[in-house]
């Protein structure tokens, strides 16, 4: 499909004629087969959705760095000689269960693009062959007339050419509370809802060529890889390369000693089949499998702690990124504020009271227009009972709403003496143009109106007049959005986590400047034009450097958005309305506010279900436990990986045996991954900072441990063979022991990455037991000879003794090699 004659940006700065000369078209329409012809040309006016086949999203999912391992490992399990197919059920089951569980998430998250084009309209009128046809809106084509009325959605970008005036509520688009009036000439943009007038309009853009059409394909674009999927393929690479390497050395070894002959060599070994079942042996103590498992469990229970601080948790993945988050962009109306005008400061003129301003601002008004500037007198009289019983004596005539050529309202009443007064209320410079001539009020008027103004407030002016009498300025009122209260205290306390806030808004820069100031965001506020269309790296500075944005759509939050994440910022987005959903995709994370549009609750990652943003400082401190539980895990697992793989492939390669047998192995990973999966319910402490996957430190960390623990291994074999002088099958379960004790100690040591293991907050109960459990169960194993010969209680006590002694020392190691790292960083 090419794309429509003309842009929306293009239509606005042009004639009304100039756009009938550009669409051939004219104020009668177009015939039905040149509306036939554009719609071949150009298509419906529709968003096209990409489908895409959920068997390839699934056949996806198996693809990547651990799929692979355990797709090798299921291969390995049926080529070597007799198939192990109980091994390859149980790799196929976990390779099932991880893809399907990361397909569900996926795919619960690809709605966006259907809930936003479900705030379209479904029909349209427009004229053609001389009279008015309703059509469906997807029909409608560029060169149309179109008629709109109180209530109608703007079906496409239209330029408005006849009628008096509409009112037109574009939060939809915008995000911002006050309706938007318009007149001939102004444009009108699909999705937005007339709530005053009637007008016609010419249609210059439809589909995608509209402001909602880019809005929707911002969302498609929008597509960020989590740093926690970063983090796997970074480990997952790490391990392949590493059971690689081994694999190769093992068969380079076999090959040139000859199957590595031998009186310790077992004699299954003395085949290719044998290499091929130690290589699916060393592949199943390489693969994390649990490591996805473990991290997602270790995510559902956070996003449980979450939904109890109301926060749902639309994406897993997210939870690791709020953790992590630096910068967070708030939508200023409904998120900051409470998105509801309301009277700020009234300024009484002569001998008239704030109360008596109220009530004939009030009298100007009509509560059924459900008009936000007239909800918030009304909201104002009937909190105090003296205007509202005032109000009460007064009969309504006749009343003239508000329309953007003569900017007020008017109104004719009598009170209970049958008296006639007339009342108005509108933009300053029109009630003064009401009252006779007085250049001490007009210099009134226009210094509290800049003021107003410098202020971030609406003014409004207020007239009077009894009996046809000439009209008499009482007095001006201050409208505004006013704060959220508990909004400058969870910005103070962002602030205090190193987030830094920024607040993004469509409103004009003064009243940006006087909101962020009063919140305590800062007052170095951008106009977009400053950043829009450019990349440079002054532009991304001035992002980053600036405390918010005005004048803001759509296109520019991503845009923002984009910038700071080439800064490598990690950026959080607020947002309510369909125009946020963009930038909530975008963002690493996205948070949908309360009482947000379908749309955004789509492209968001969390959903708020309570106001405001301080739920979001309570999601963000539960997910950096959570990220220390998951950054834990992850070096535990990889030290614990690396440890076995070089003790086994050192064995074999140097002394020419299996240090342990296979199903001490398969023994081993039950014991060491399933029950750790309660580290997602482990105690931990809440960073001050926000934090990040510094991958280096947690490989050199974990492969430091990891020697260690090899180390010694090698040291418990030693004993046990040339000091207890033990066979070589009580030998492996001696070790077996060692490996499994030893391992489960490796946890506490990983629940800290910079201090003593003392230093942190105990473990938790649920962790505590079932690693002392599953210890407790290994040394019965090993002991009492349960899938493997018996080495005795004696011998099960001095592993014991010598893990304890290991444990501390390796504490030390640790701590050493973190303050080697922080020096290094420094540098």
């Amino acid at each position: 499909m090419s794309s429509n004659i003309l842009t929306s940006e293009q239509a606005k700065t042009m004639t009304i004629n100039d756009i009938y000369s550009q669409l051939s078209t004219n104020d009668k329409g177009l015939s039905e087969n040149q509306a036939k012809e554009r719609l071949e040309k150009y298509g419906y006016n529709e968003i096209p959705e990409k489908k895409v086949s959920p068997i390839l999203k699934l056949l996806k999912n198996f693809w990547g760095p651990i799929p692979w391992m355990i797709e090798i490992a299921a291969i390995l399990s049926i080529i070597i000689q007799p198939p192990r197919w109980d091994d390859f059920a149980i790799i196929v089951a976990m390779l099932l269960i991880n893809s399907i569980v990361r397909f569900w998430e996926e795919n619960k998250a690809d709605n966006a693009i259907a809930l936003l084009k479900e705030k379209l309209a479904l029909k349209a009128e427009v004229h053609r062959e001389g009279k008015w046809l309703e059509i469906e809106s997807r029909e409608l084509v560029p060169g149309d007339i179109v008629h709109l009325r109180l209530g109608d959605i703007i079906p496409a970008d239209i330029k408005l050419i006849n009628g008096d005036y509409l009112t037109v509520d574009e939060s939809v688009l915008t995000g911002e509370s006050l309706p938007v009036d318009k007149k001939i000439s102004d444009m009108g943009y699909e999705g937005a809802i007339i709530r005053q007038g009637e007008m016609d309009g010419v249609v210059v853009g439809t589909a995608l060529n509209t402001f909602f059409g880019k809005t929707t394909q911002l969302v498609e674009q929008a597509k960020t890889k989590s740093h926690f999927q970063k983090a796997i393929v970074k480990i997952g690479n790490y391990l392949i390369i590493i059971a690689v390497v081994l694999v190769a050395i093992v068969f380079i070894v076999g090959f040139i000693r000859d199957l590595l002959p031998g009186s310790l060599v077992i004699k299954e070994k003395e085949s290719i089949y044998g290499l091929l079942q130690f290589t699916l042996v060393l592949m199943i103590a390489a693969i994390p499998v649990a490591l996805p498992a473990v991290m997602m469990v270790s995510m559902a229970v956070g996003a449980m702690e979450l939904a109890k601080k109301k926060a749902i948790v639309r994406k897993l993945l997210s939870i690791e990124e709020a953790a992590s988050v630096d910068v967070l962009c708030c939508d200023k109306t409904g998120t900051l504020t409470k998105n509801e005008i309301s009277i700020a400061k009234v300024i009484p003129f002569g001998n008239y009271s704030e109360n008596d301003i109220i009530l004939y601002g009030g009298l100007a008004s009509k509560e059924e227009s459900k008009d936000p500037i007239d909800d918030a007198f009304f909201a104002k009289i009937k909190e105090d009972s003296e205007i509202n019983s005032l109000f009460s004596k007064y009969n309504p005539i006749s009343f003239k709403p508000f329309d953007p050529v003569k900017k007020r309202t008017e109104a004719k009443l009598k009170d209970n003496n049958d008296k006639d007064i007339q009342v108005s209320k509108g933009a300053l410079q029109v009630i003064l143009g009401l009252v006779k001539k007085d250049q001490v009020l007009e210099d009134k008027v226009n210094d509290q109106g800049k003021e107003f103004a410098s202020l971030g407030f609406r003014a409004l002016g207020v007239a009077k007049s009894d009996n046809q009498e000439p009209w008499e300025y009482i007095g001006i009122v201050a409208l505004h959005d006013p704060p959220r209260e508990d909004s400058f205290e969870t910005i103070k306390t962002a602030k205090s986590l190193g987030i830094n806030v920024k607040m993004v808004t469509g409103d004009h820069i003064e009243i940006a400047k006087q909101i962020a100031g009063n919140l305590g965001i800062g007052t170095n506020i951008v106009v977009s034009s400053e950043i829009i269309g450019k990349e440079d790296e002054n532009t991304i500075s001035l992002v980053e450097s600036a405390d918010g944005f005005a004048e803001v759509y759509p296109e520019h939050k991503y845009h923002i958005v984009e910038l700071l994440q080439k800064k490598d910022h990690v950026v959080g987005m607020t947002g309510d309305g369909v125009n946020d959903a963009p930038a909530l995709k975008k963002a690493d994370i996205g948070f949908a506010v309360s009482n947000a549009t379908d749309a955004a609750k789509s492209a968001a990652d969390i959903v708020l279900t309570d106001t405001g943003i301080s739920v979001i400082i309570k999601a963000t401190t539960e997910s950096r436990k959570i990220f220390e539980r998951m950054k834990s895990y992850a070096v535990y697992r990889i030290a614990e990986t690396v440890r076995i793989l070089f003790f086994l492939v050192l064995s074999i390669t140097i002394f020419a045996i299996y240090p342990i047998t296979a199903i001490m192995i398969v023994i081993l990973a039950l014991l060491n991954d399933l029950p750790i999966m309660t580290i997602a319910f482990d105690k931990t402490r809440i960073d001050p900072y926000p934090v990040r996957w510094r991958m280096q430190r947690v490989l050199i960390l974990s492969t430091v441990l990891g020697i260690t623990g090899v180390i010694f291994s090698f040291t418990i074999f030693l004993i046990g063979k040339f000091v207890f002088q033990l066979s070589l099958a009580v030998l492996q379960t001696f070790i077996f022991l060692k490996l499994a004790v030893a391992g489960h100690m490796t946890i506490y040591l990983t629940r800290t990455e910079e201090d003593n293991f003392w230093k942190r907050p105990l473990p938790s109960k649920i962790l505590f037991i079932t690693c002392e459990t599953t210890q407790l169960i290994a040394t019965i194993f090993a002991a009492t000879g349960i899938f493997m010969p018996a080495i005795g209680w004696g011998l099960a006590g001095f592993i014991w003794l010598f893990a304890l002694g290991m444990f501390f020392l390796t504490n030390f190691i640790k701590v050493a090699v973190i303050k080697f790292l922080r020096r290094k960083d420094k540098k």
